[in-house]
C-alpha cells in the first residue's frame, strides 16, 4: 500500500498542474506504471482536451499492456466532448487499476468502475481518498448541489484582529503569505467581497503573480450599490468580469450607468435585510462557478456563515499582537451562545510561510436551517 500511496502522490501533484482550468471538468492525474518504473504520466490540462488517462495510455504505448493505472478519479463511462476513458483502459491492456475516489456525480459513479471490473480488470478504489476528495471538492459540490464550493480567506493577528480599530490591515501577513493567496486566486473561479471591503481598501482583485496568472470572477455584495463609480475593480484591463450583487433597493440609474460600461448587475432578492446570499450562490452556481473565495470583512463573513455557504478556511496567522480590545475581528456579531453551537474544523493542515502560519481546514456546521 506504501509504493501504491506514493505514486499516487505523483498522481494528484500531476492534477494540480490543470487545477482551475479544467472546468466544468474536475482536476485529474495519471500514472502507468511497468515492473516498477513510471512508463506514462497525464494530467486533464482543460474542458475538451483528453483525459488524464488517455495522456498516460498515449505516453505509455505499448508498456501499457499488463501495467498498473493509477488516477486520481474513477474513469469516466460516458460519452462526452471525450471518449468514455473506461474502455480506453480496457483497450490499452491495462492489468489492474488503482483510483483515488469514485466519481461523485450519482448519474456516473461507479459505472467506469464497474465497466472495468467486467472486463476483467482488477480494480481497487480508495488510495489517498481523502487527498483526491478534496482536489475535486469544488467540481464535487458543484455537480452534487449545484453551487460553488466556498473558502473562506483571511490574515490574522495571534491575538485574533483582521484590522486595528482604524481599520488598519496591511499588511498583517508577509510577502509570501500574500504571493500564495495570489496562487489561490489563479485556481478559484471566482473572488467575493462586501462593499466595506471595496471602501476602505479600493482593492483590484487581480492574480498577480512572476509569472503571470488568471483573474477570477470578481464579485462585490453591495446590497444597496454603495460602489464609487472610479472603484479600481470597476476600471480593470483583465479578461474576468466583475459582478456587482445588489438588491432592488439598488437606485436604477446607477445601474444603467454601472451596465453600460460593461459591468454586470445583479439584483438579488434579501433575506432578513440584506442581500440572500444563497440565492447568490445559486445563481453562481447556474453560471458555472465552482470555487469561490471570499475575502470578506466581518460582516459579510459573519452572514456567510450563519447561513452555511462556507465550506473551507484558510486563515493566515501573523506573529503580531495588537494588545487591546478596540481590533477588528474576522466575524462581527455575538456570534453562538453556547461551544456546543460553534462550527468546528475537520482536516485541519497546517503549514508555515516564513513566520506566518496557514491553517486550513473543512467546516463541520450544524444545518443553518
Amino acid at each position: 500500500m506504501a509504493e501504491a500511496e506514493k505514486i499516487m502522490h505523483q498522481a494528484l501533484a500531476l492534477a494540480r498542474r490543470g487545477e482551475g482550468r479544467t472546468r466544468p471538468n474536475p482536476a485529474v492525474g495519471s500514472v502507468v506504471v511497468s515492473n516498477g518504473q513510471v512508463v506514462g504520466e497525464g494530467f486533464h490540462p482543460r474542458a475538451g482536451e483528453p483525459h488524464a488517462e488517455i495522456f498516460a495510455l498515449r505516453q505509455a504505448g505499448g508498456k501499457a499492456r499488463g501495467a498498473d493505472l493509477y488516477v486520481t478519479l474513477e474513469p469516466c463511462s460516458h460519452q462526452g466532448r471525450t471518449g468514455p476513458c473506461a474502455d480506453a483502459v480496457i483497450a490499452a491492456g491495462i492489468g489492474r487499476v488503482f483510483i483515488g475516489t469514485s466519481d461523485p456525480n450519482p448519474q456516473v459513479s461507479g459505472r467506469g468502475i464497474a465497466r472495468m471490473q467486467q472486463a476483467g480488470l482488477v480494480v481497487q478504489v480508495g488510495i489517498l481518498e481523502q487527498e483526491c476528495r478534496r482536489l475535486i471538492a469544488p467540481f464535487a459540490k458543484h455537480v452534487t448541489q449545484g453551487v460553488p464550493l466556498v473558502t473562506l480567506k483571511a490574515a490574522l493577528t495571534l491575538d485574533g484582529n483582521c484590522a486595528t480599530a482604524t481599520g488598519d490591515s496591511q499588511w498583517i501577513s508577509n510577502e509570501k503569505s500574500r504571493q500564495q493567496v495570489h496562487r489561490v486566486r489563479d485556481k478559484v473561479d471566482a473572488i467575493m467581497v462586501g462593499i466595506g471591503t471595496v471602501l476602505r481598501d479600493n482593492p483590484r482583485l487581480t492574480t498577480r503573480l512572476p509569472e503571470g496568472g488568471r483573474d477570477p470572477l470578481r464579485i462585490v455584495v453591495d446590497g444597496r450599490l454603495r460602489i464609487p463609480e472610479n472603484a479600481a475593480i470597476l476600471d480593470l484591463e483583465s479578461a474576468a468580469a466583475t459582478v456587482i450583487a445588489t438588491t432592488a433597493r439598488a437606485p436604477q440609474d446607477k445601474v444603467q450607468r454601472l451596465q453600460g460600461r460593461g459591468i454586470e448587475v445583479w439584483q438579488l432578492p434579501e433575506a432578513e435585510g440584506h442581500l440572500d446570499l444563497r440565492v447568490l450562490m445559486r445563481r453562481l452556481g447556474d453560471s458555472g462557478i465552482q470555487s469561490l473565495l471570499l475575502e470578506g470583512g466581518s460582516g459579510l463573513n459573519s452572514a456567510a456563515l450563519a447561513c452555511g455557504i462556507i465550506d473551507r478556511v484558510m486563515l493566515f496567522m501573523g506573529p503580531k499582537l495588537l494588545g487591546g480590545f478596540g481590533g477588528k475581528g474576522l466575524f462581527a456579531g455575538s456570534g453562538v451562545e453556547r461551544l456546543s453551537d460553534a462550527f468546528e474544523l475537520d482536516q485541519i493542515r497546517v503549514s508555515r510561510f516564513d513566520n506566518d502560519i496557514l491553517i486550513e481546514g473543512e467546516v463541520r456546521r450544524c444545518s443553518p436551517d
